[in-house]
């Protein structure tokens, strides 16, 4: 084979109100909004990760809202956490439900307002 994949450039999720997913995403997980994105004729929002972005995208979804109970029984991007604990602590402020890993220490799965899933590695 003459090519070669080299990484996941970016993410995206489908949401029903980028406003609401900022609040989620960029005021409480504290990811940086990349003012870059162009009109694209529908609303969202690019946000850093690293190197990487995760792109909200505000369009209608052909989901269920029936999602499996652990996060990691579903789709889900999986994102490194430096210091998890303190999410983990900040995350159970806000009452947002989690699941942790049966296999590894130090991992949980949470959902955004849209039921998108985000596995939050330890490092």
């Amino acid at each position: 084979m003459g090519f070669k994949i080299n990484k996941i450039l970016h993410a995206s999720f489908l949401v029903e109100d980028t406003a609401r997913s900022l609040e989620f995403y960029h005021d409480l997980l504290g990811l940086e909004i990349d003012t870059s994105r162009p009109d694209l004729g529908y609303p969202g929002a690019w946000l850093t990760i690293g190197d990487q972005q995760l792109h909200l995208i505000q369009l209608p979804s052909p989901d269920s809202k029936q999602r499996p109970e652990h996060g990691g029984h579903d789709r889900h991007v999986a994102l490194q956490v430096g210091a998890v604990n303190e999410l983990r602590k900040k995350i159970e402020t806000v009452n947002i439900e989690f699941t942790t890993s049966k296999s590894r220490p130090n991992v949980m799965f949470i959902r955004d307002p849209d039921g998108n899933t985000l596995e939050l590695i330890g490092d």
